[in-house]
């Protein structure tokens, strides 16, 4: 914000034309008499600071009332949203969030915007639901045009996505498909710039995650599967958007709590999630001489369809984010905001960095 200093008298009201008609001596004297002249002066000036002083405090009123009718109000934040127990809810993969409950707060009515995005183009994937869909409307209520990517089996939520993002004033766009596939990969990647116009921004939200008590349980083809949509999609996305990208673009990927203290019951999300925190840090360096940030968030325990479609026991899910020291999991909706900074040029010297944002842990650290 400017701080403007009072405004100076300018040369030709304090001097009279070169062209003015002669006067008498003692006209003359009195019109340029110092105390004469001086005060004529200070009332200009003191005219002047007095419409400024105005203009200033009306503005500041102005934007106070606007902080203050959109800051959300103090609050405990180990009592803003549900905890433990939660209900037994089973789902078949890959999980809807329209069926959870409590269904996961993902901004909707409560992300305020302030034009931080504004005009960008971004690609995120798994924006369906949980961190992509909070991710998503937050970037729309910034002032960004977004493509979402999910598997067509979350249209459902897809829909209520689209619909958010339109509403927002923004160009939404659907592309649903299932990211195992590098030549899929490399099309949602284009059909992304060519319906944006575009691709400045490109998060990786969406992942796979599923439980087992013992590696011995722990099939190949499973394997497999939590590998090519954790790791390989995120090196076939982010080789594809590259060429698309100009100086200032951001890369935000999603990392996890279990890549720096690996649950055992999900050892391949775990390692997954531990390279795609090495990959981020090591792509950094690669990518600023192209003018490309690329930072990652380490979430812990969030509220999201990934828990009640396998990712954990449903014993666990029950009293889920228990272990945490804020005492609950996290709603898609309190990480939102993190997307945004580090897409946002506002972040423009981060780069190669991993967020933790675990209800208290300190991880990563």
């Amino acid at each position: 914000m400017s701080n403007p200093s009072d405004p100076s008298i300018p040369r030709s009201a304090a001097l009279p034309p070169e062209n003015a008609s002669p006067t008498s001596d003692r006209a003359n004297a009195r019109a340029t008499s110092p105390s004469r002249r001086g005060m004529m002066q200070g009332a200009t000036l003191g005219l002047a600071g007095l419409v400024a002083a105005t203009s200033r405090a009306q503005a500041a009123s102005a934007q106070g009332a606007s902080v203050q009718a959109g800051a959300a109000p103090l609050a405990d934040p180990q009592k803003l949203y549900p905890h433990a127990p939660f209900a037994s809810q089973p789902q078949e993969w890959p999980g809807l969030q329209s069926r959870m409950h409590p269904k996961p707060d993902c901004g909707e009515s409560s992300y305020k915007g302030s034009g931080r995005m504004a005009g960008r183009r971004a690609l995120i994937t798994g924006g369906d639901s949980g961190l992509g869909r909070s991710a998503a409307i937050a970037f729309a209520r910034e002032g960004a045009d977004v493509a979402i990517n999910y598997l067509p089996q979350e249209e459902e939520d897809a829909r209520e996505v689209i619909a958010l993002i339109r509403k927002a004033g923004c160009k939404a766009v659907a592309l649903p498909g299932d990211i195992r596939s590098e030549a899929f990969c490399q099309k949602l990647v284009n059909d992304a710039a060519t319906a944006l116009g575009g691709l400045d921004t490109l998060v990786n939200c969406a992942g796979r995650q599923h439980h087992h008590d013992s590696i011995i349980e722990l099939s190949t083809q499973e394997f497999d599967w939590t590998l090519k949509t954790n790791l390989y999609a995120l090196f076939w996305i982010i080789k594809a958007a590259i060429p698309h990208m100009p100086p200032g673009s951001a890369i935000v990927n999603t990392a996890s709590s279990n890549a720096y203290n690996p649950s055992e019951i999900i050892i391949d999300y775990s390692l997954t999630k531990a390279g795609i925190a090495n990959l981020t840090k090591s792509l950094a360096k690669q990518l600023l001489p192209k003018g490309i940030r690329i930072n990652a968030v380490a979430p812990g325990p969030f509220w999201t369809p990934l828990q009640v479609c396998g990712g954990q026991p449903m014993s666990a899910v029950e009293k889920y984010g228990t272990t945490v020291p804020m005492g609950r999991p996290g709603q898609p909706a309190e990480i939102a905001p993190l997307y945004v900074t580090l897409a946002s040029t506002e972040a423009s010297y981060i780069t190669g960095q991993i967020y933790g944002i675990t209800g208290g842990t300190g991880m990563p650290g």
